[in-house]
């Protein structure tokens, strides 16, 4: 008997544990329980690890529910569904275990498991021992695997090179004969046939045995277990053409003189081609891991601590809640926390997504991994370790990226009948040869069945996923666009909606004049060179625009003096003897100026997504300044693109709802979610996702990177942060949203080559398979030799390529660069109502 303790929830008196204890001893196998109320737990003895389960579902029922926790893990091995199908097998089985989901696309597993009872190590162990090594994962400590995978398409690469060149002179001295006159006399003349099978023996032996070896390690024993993936495919594929071959060469007289062949070139080159493909995926599926490295890689290795007195740089896990920490100038924020002391822009740009700092001064809330600007602060820590908002968003975006893909491969998913097919059908071709064949009977059937092998061969098949995927990409990359991960191309193409953050994505990123409002007697030219003087001083991207404009005009700065600047108001300094105030509408009124008319456009700004400016000289209102996030040029022409293709546009921000109204009119968007943090952007897309839709996902900021991975599929504009390009499946190499259209165009182009290619494939072998099998013979006295079997699949393989080239001939769409659409109804009334 072991003894197990599990965390309840729903334990309030002493009637809630007669309750808990009476469930769990119902459950057969269980004894000597205990369920003890103020550490909610429960014990038990039991003799089998299956009662755990029992105990669960008892305690679920009775309304007390163990509590469970999830774990991930990191996996290694990983080639198609197969693979994870027997990984979440092995994972099942570990006892304490409630749900197991292993993704094959990040390699990941996530466990969830009752609380206390099942060690992360005992997980990792159990999919080790299922030939699939495992490492724990943590938010804080996640495992790196860029570095292998990097190693993994290096080996890739060079099992690739190794096998193309081994193969180039199997296939020259084979089907050149067939296909150049007169090679045929000449190799009969020199070197002769039989040694020229000999060299192909060896040359395909050193194929098979050496970058091929990984195949039938892998692919044999799978189908030994029932569970044959595509290494089961093409270890029979290529072992039925290297068997008939040795016959051929070394015991010729088993066959027929007609059938006397040998295949070695199409099993050498089925595994070069097919290992051209695996160094190609290897190469494509990126770094997954690097979203989570960099987003790590923003947390502060040390925080400067105010104890005993003094001032400590301590590690940042030493940190405690209520700690009082030191922000310098310059210096990211250690933890979350709240102001004490000091005031200061902070750029909050990586949970926001917003350009402008905001102001921070006491009694204000601060974020663990944002930017302090050029003053100091202190601030008292309220969230440390794993609970801060930087480490949420790690744990966001690891969530999302080992979520089960709703689609499996369909290669994958048709050789869970296709190889078993197969195989019967070509034993059953040779027993059938074999008791009712004319003589020689067994070289009849030999001939038969491995004909069925080779008409069948997974070449074809192989090739009809990566070649499209290849093409595609390749001409997504001179478009470009770049695919970081295959299964990106078929989500893409069958996205329902399409959902664009504001900042970065529809606009330009960078606040920019947009409006500037004279009073009588003020110049253009004297209101921007008296402004810009000023805000020259000032570090906040609003005064940057200002300052920008009066350079792009041309306008003479002074050097101002007796500068003063209020974080929050404004700033005031004398230029050229005359007293400048410039600032919100509350800094024109401490320094008592009357507004005047001007003051009675400031709403209608706002509610334009604008901010709003005044300046004034030597206390008289001057001018109004409007400074705004502008849309992309191509923003609106992209929008209506995308809904002409019958896709539904949506905007997904934490802008306020009046800018994000405003913009949304502008581009011509209905569906907008705005002032929302990035977990508020995943529930967001859940929202979009009812009704089984199919959501992309378009953003460039640190704050988008958990919706780009928890999006079907996420799509980064390349110009934004590299942890929004790292956690995406799809990078948009410029800032220009026509290339999200050719996106799309490209995945339904490619999708759609892939179909063409997989039905051919198969259709073509299968319909051959039975004239392979002899279905002519009694009628014609046909029996079609494993020759032409192989000419069939090269011919299979050959129409497949032909088809995915295609592929190239794919032109980019061009979008105007016209102005914003007439807005729509939902649109007009939400700015009217703002």
């Amino acid at each position: 008997m072991a003894r197990y303790a599990l965390s309840l929830e729903g334990l309030n008196c002493a009637s809630c544990v007669g309750r808990a204890e009476k469930a769990l001893g119902d459950v057969p196998g269980i004894g000597a329980v205990q369920v003890n109320l103020a550490t909610e737990q429960a014990t038990f003895e039991a003799a089998a690890p299956e009662a755990l389960a029992r105990a669960a579902q008892r305690l679920e029922v009775a309304g007390y529910p163990a509590r469970g926790e999830e774990i991930r893990l990191s996996l290694r091995g990983l080639s198609c569904a197969s693979c994870v199908g027997r990984a979440e097998r092995a994972l099942a089985e570990v006892p304490g275990v409630v749900e197991a989901s292993v993704n094959l696309a990040s390699e990941a597993a996530a466990v969830r498991v009752l609380e206390g009872v099942v060690p992360a190590q005992a997980l990792a162990d159990a999919v080790t021992q299922a030939g699939y090594p495992g490492q724990v994962e943590t938010a804080e400590a996640p495992v790196d695997q860029s570095a292998r995978r990097a190693e993994e398409a290096d080996a890739a690469e060079r099992r690739m090179w190794w096998a193309v060149v081994l193969s180039l002179p199997v296939f020259v001295l084979e089907m050149g004969a067939h296909m150049i006159p007169g090679m045929h006399g000449v190799i009969e003349a020199t070197i002769g046939h039989q040694t020229s099978w000999l060299i192909q023996f060896a040359l395909t032996t050193l194929v098979l045995l050496g970058p091929g070896r990984g195949f039938y390690a892998k692919g044999l024993p799978a189908l030994v277990k029932g569970a044959p993936d595509m290494n089961s495919l093409v270890a029979v594929g290529t072992l039925a053409a290297y068997g008939f071959s040795l016959v051929a060469t070394f015991a010729p007289g088993l066959l027929p003189e007609i059938a006397r062949a040998v295949y070695f070139e199409a099993a050498a080159v089925i595994v070069s081609l097919i290992l051209v493909g695996r160094f190609l995926e290897a190469r494509a599926k990126g770094r997954t891991g690097a979203a989570i490295q960099r987003l790590v890689g923003i947390q502060v290795r040390e925080a400067r601590v105010e104890r005993d007195g003094g001032i400590l740089d301590v590690a940042l896990g030493e940190v405690r809640v209520g700690d009082v920490v030191i922000a310098r100038p310059g210096e990211r924020i250690a933890v979350d926390g709240t102001v004490i002391d000091g005031t200061s822009h902070v750029d909050e740009s990586m949970i926001t997504g917003e350009p402008i700092p905001e102001s921070k001064g006491p009694g204000d809330a601060v974020t663990g991994g944002t930017v302090n600007g050029a003053g100091g602060l202190r601030y008292r820590a309220t969230r440390v370790g794993a609970d801060t908002a930087l480490a949420q968003i790690i744990r966001m975006v690891q969530e999302a990226q080992g979520a089960k893909l709703p689609i499996q491969a369909l290669v994958d998913r048709v050789t869970m009948w296709f190889v078993p097919a197969v195989m019967a059908l070509a034993a059953l071709t040779f027993v059938v040869w074999l008791l009712v064949g004319p003589e020689p009977a067994l070289s009849f059937a030999l001939v038969a069945g491995v004909s069925v092998l080779i008409i069948a061969c997974p070449c074809a098949m192989g090739l009809a996923t990566p070649t499209s995927i290849m093409v595609g990409t390749g001409r997504a990359a001179e478009m470009g666009i770049l695919f970081r991960k295959g299964d990106a191309l078929q989500r893409l193409s069958d996205a329902h909606v399409v959902a664009f953050d504001k900042t970065g994505t529809l606009t330009e990123g960078r606040p920019e004049l947009t409006d500037l409002n004279l009073a009588e007697g003020i110049t253009r030219a004297d209101a921007l060179a008296l402004a810009a003087s000023v805000e020259a001083r000032a570090e906040h991207p609003v005064a940057d625009a200002i300052v920008r404009a009066a350079r792009d005009e041309g306008v003479h700065l002074s050097e101002p003096s007796a500068f003063e600047a209020t974080p929050g108001y404004g700033v005031r300094a004398q230029v050229d003897g005359r007293a400048v105030v410039i600032g919100a509408e509350r800094w024109m009124q401490r320094a008592g100026v009357d507004m005047g008319a001007m003051g009675n456009t400031a709403q209608d700004r706002a509610a334009e997504g604008k901010t709003v400016l005044y300046l004034a000289i030597d206390g008289a209102i001057a001018a109004q300044f409007a400074v705004a996030d502008a849309v992309k040029p191509t923003s609106a022409a992209a929008v209506r693109a995308l809904q002409a293709r019958g896709l539904r546009v949506a905007m997904i921000t934490g802008d306020r709802q009046a800018t994000a109204q405003a913009i949304a009119a502008e581009v011509g968007i209905d569906d907008v979610v705005a002032e929302v943090l990035p977990g508020g952007k995943i529930e967001a897309i859940d929202r979009l996702r009812a009704g089984g839709k199919t959501v992309a996902f378009v953003g460039d900021g640190i704050n988008d990177a958990p919706a780009l991975a928890h999006a079907d599929v996420g799509v980064a504009i390349g110009t934004g942060t590299d942890v929004a390009v790292e956690a995406a499946d799809v990078v948009l190499m410029s800032g220009d949203l026509s290339a999200v259209v050719n996106a799309h165009e490209i995945s339904r182009a490619t999708l759609r080559n892939i179909r063409q290619n997989l039905g051919w494939a198969f259709a073509y072998n299968t319909a051959l398979i039975p004239v392979a099998a002899g279905v002519l013979f009694p009628v014609f006295g046909v029996l079609l030799s494993p020759v032409f079997a192989a000419g069939a699949m090269a011919l299979s393989s050959v129409s497949v390529l032909s088809n995915a080239l295609r592929l190239r001939g794919v032109r980019p769409v061009t979008l105007p660069n016209s102005g914003p659409p007439a807005p729509s109804a939902a649109a007009a009334e939400a700015v009217a109502a703002a």
